[in-house]
């Protein structure tokens, strides 16, 4: 396989009406191998940054979505480091798909800082909704170029502070491991297809750069992280 451009074959997660155990099943899965390798720790590290960058007393609260929120594993990892950091939050899930949706809701139960909503980002309704800071996590590579630059900018206006992006650098070696690891671990079909997929759906740092450039957005910090993901942070 080359790994010059991006594939834009679909992910089985593409599917809005995915249901059932299988998806249940591929959530958890999906969950431990991004802790596994490190994940939510992107989010993290850039929200430390961000705070250190755009310190507020801790009165004010950080509104933030996470769009594509999936099984919502990243926001209850952020609402931990907001407890640990005493920043009041108030969080918010944006998921297409109702299973995932119903899934996230149910290991949230124990944060009351968490909420979920059922949206279709590019509905013009969601883009009137206001937020501190966005967050695309594992998100963007589901999108084509011109989705994506669309979404920035409509992303860029719906923030008042900025966006922050976790996704994955495409790469030979990032895609022939998560393909040896989703074996490894007998991980359900749906791991097995999807994860590789995604790091070929996903992007080299130029790509981002031209996307971002192309939407219009004036400052950003890119960095590399490890395992193969691409740390974003769009501030205004």
């Amino acid at each position: 396989m080359l790994f010059q451009k991006r594939s834009y074959e679909a992910e089985l997660m593409d599917d809005l009406n995915l249901e059932g155990e299988a998806l249940h099943q591929n959530l958890v899965e999906l969950e431990v191998i991004n802790d596994w390798l490190g994940g939510n720790a992107v989010v993290l590290q850039a929200l430390n940054s961000l705070r250190k960058r755009t310190y507020q007393p801790e009165k004010s609260t950080w509104r933030i979505a996470d769009l594509g929120t999936g099984g919502g594993d990243v926001l209850r990892s952020i609402a931990h480091w907001a407890r640990r950091k005493k920043q009041p939050i108030a969080l918010t899930g944006i998921d297409a798909n109702p299973f995932m949706l119903a899934y996230a809701t149910e290991k949230a139960l124990a944060y009351p800082e968490i909420k979920f909503e059922q949206a279709n980002i590019f509905a013009p309704d969601f883009s009137l909704e206001g937020f501190d800071w966005v967050l695309f996590s594992l998100f963007c590579h589901h999108f084509t170029e011109e989705e994506l630059v669309k979404l920035f900018r409509q992303v860029y206006q719906q923030a008042s502070k900025g966006f922050i992006i976790n996704d994955l650098h495409r790469h030979p070696l990032a895609y022939y491991s998560i393909w040896a690891i989703t074996r490894l671990v007998r991980g359900s079909y749906l791991v097995q297809n999807d994860a590789p997929l995604s790091v070929a759906r996903a992007f080299k740092r130029s790509e981002i750069e031209r996307l971002l450039k192309q939407a219009g957005i004036p400052h950003y910090h890119i960095q590399w992280k490890w395992a193969f993901r691409w740390q974003v942070i769009v501030w205004k």
